[in-house]
């Protein structure tokens, strides 16, 4: 699925036709360009955040009745339109949190694509006039 979509990106940056011109659109295409290179979805990838929390267990003679919670590690994300949480045992945190990141910077890479092909479509239509 990855590689069809970063087909289809390529294919539409390579279509543009009348590109605008100038220093600015010159920067938001290699910015593309050098994105679009560098950008693979990874397979372990994970949506969300991995977020700590201190919760209590509601014992009257705990140590949390009185002082700081229980840590509790959650992944928040959604799926089919509805926000999830799950409880993430303390072992797995260290991967957990790395496949978000992954999912994170990938997304972020992608956002930035987007956002220079519409600062790039409003540059071609300012010089179309």
């Amino acid at each position: 699925m990855a590689l069809a979509f970063l087909s289809i990106l390529q294919y539409y940056a390579c279509k543009m036709k009348n590109e605008p011109k100038g220093p600015i659109a010159a920067r938001l295409r290699q910015r593309k360009h050098q994105l679009l290179r560098s950008l693979e979805l990874p397979p372990e990838a994970l949506p969300g955040t991995l977020t700590l929390s201190l919760t209590r267990c509601g014992k009257p003679n705990c140590r949390c009745a009185t002082g700081e919670g229980h840590p509790r590690w959650v992944l928040t994300y959604m799926l089919d339109k509805k926000r999830r949480v799950e409880t993430i045992p303390a072992e797995w945190v260290e991967e957990i949190e790395a496949r978000v990141k992954a999912g994170r910077a990938f997304k972020d890479a992608v956002d930035e694509i987007l956002s220079a092909n519409a600062r790039l479509l409003l540059l071609r239509r300012k010089q179309r006039r």
